[in-house]
């Protein structure tokens, strides 16, 4: 019985730990919360075929592990690989480099993938939705009939045919020697589609566990929402202003009395400049233009003046709102350490994702 399950780092799990109880126990939760995914790690546990892709973003290995009650024959498995047995348990590691290398631990003990697919069946099964159809082999009929009749096909080495078979071949008119070398022949035809079926129905697994990582983060950043590419610059200038407000409304005011309100101001100062050159060029035409270019001058002086008044009479000193943009710039920036170093990258890497889930 399966004790214990735990997952580091792998896929988008930091650190998950699942314990069970005697009888049935269920995984139970919504689309893309990693029940998939547990499953997944088990079945590598279980000597499944592991990929580079699997250790979490950010991490340098991710680890699955596992505790299954000891079994007579996953004692005679781990005896004959030269392990070590501890206790009533057997406690399975496997690590999962981000350079596609691994490690293999039973009972702590350095071991192959091999062994664990040698003790996978004294402990666990993991059957998926579309093995019903492997119904449907004729190698799996045939090998279901002959378990039915109570016919051992597999001959060890140095093992005679029993008196049942004996007989159900004389029945035919079969010598043994020649259906114990058919029989040797159709168990290495087997053999070689067992494992061809193995590898392809791993790579379906692999399909599978990667489809329910994709729904994921494709939801991830759906559910944000982002506006566009300049979101978060648009935000940090927003954010600016608002840790800034005070100190820019003083600018600003301060700016407005010295272009038009104070007594010395540029526009009272340019008046009084203005008045004395129109009063030149009464008498002396040279000065019409610097008369013009002055009252220019003052326009223009009005014009700043209003608009730092403007600008001072809008800035908005809102708290709520400076925390509203720290939230959301919080929630762009974890979306950036994941999927790209830009905006622009994130929106695309959602709609890749989108596109390979069809």
């Amino acid at each position: 019985m399966l004790l214990e399950l735990r997952a580091e780092n792998y896929a988008v799990i930091d650190h998950g730990v699942a314990t069970f109880g005697s009888g049935l126990n269920l995984l139970t939760g919504e689309t893309g919360a990693g029940k998939s995914i547990l499953v997944d790690a088990l079945a590598l546990l279980l000597g499944g075929r592991a990929a580079s892709d699997v250790v979490r973003h950010g991490a340098e290995k991710a680890v699955v592990s596992c505790v299954f009650e000891s079994t007579p024959g996953a004692e005679a498995v781990l005896e004959a690989n030269g392990i070590d047995v501890e206790g009533t348990e057997i406690l399975l590691r496997r690590e999962v480099n981000t350079n596609g290398k691994g490690r293999v631990f039973l009972n702590n003990q350095p071991a192959t993938v091999t062994v664990l697919r040698q003790l996978a069946p004294e402990l666990a099964l993991v059957h998926a939705q579309s093995e019903t159809m492997g119904s449907f082999d004729q190698a799996q009929q045939r090998g279901l009939l002959d378990r039915f009749a109570g016919i051992n096909t597999q001959l060890a080495p140095g093992k005679e045919l029993s008196a049942d078979l004996r007989e159900k071949l004389r029945n035919r008119k079969v010598q043994p020697s020649q259906v114990g070398e058919n029989i040797r022949v159709a168990y290495a035809t087997w053999r070689s589609a067992r494992e061809e079926l193995d590898r392809l129905s791993g790579e379906e697994q692999e399909r599978l566990r990667m489809a329910d990582l994709w729904s994921f983060q494709r939801n991830e950043i759906q559910e944000a929402a982002v506006t566009g590419p300049e979101e978060d610059e648009t935000l940090e200038a927003e954010k600016r202003v608002l840790a800034n407000a005070e100190k820019l409304y003083t600018a600003a005011m301060s700016a407005h009395e010295a272009l038009y309100e104070s007594e010395g101001s540029a526009e009272t100062t340019l008046a009084a400049a203005q008045k004395h050159v129109e009063e030149l060029a009464r008498y002396e035409s040279s000065f019409v233009e610097a008369s013009t270019q002055l009252a220019n001058a003052r326009a223009t002086v009005a014009d700043l003046s209003a608009t730092v008044r403007h600008y001072a009479e809008n800035i908005n000193a809102s708290p709520e709102r400076l925390e509203t943009i720290e939230d959301r710039l919080a929630t762009l920036d974890r979306l950036k350490r994941k999927y790209g170093r830009t905006l622009a990258e994130v929106i695309a890497y959602g709609e890749d994702v989108a596109a390979k889930l069809g």
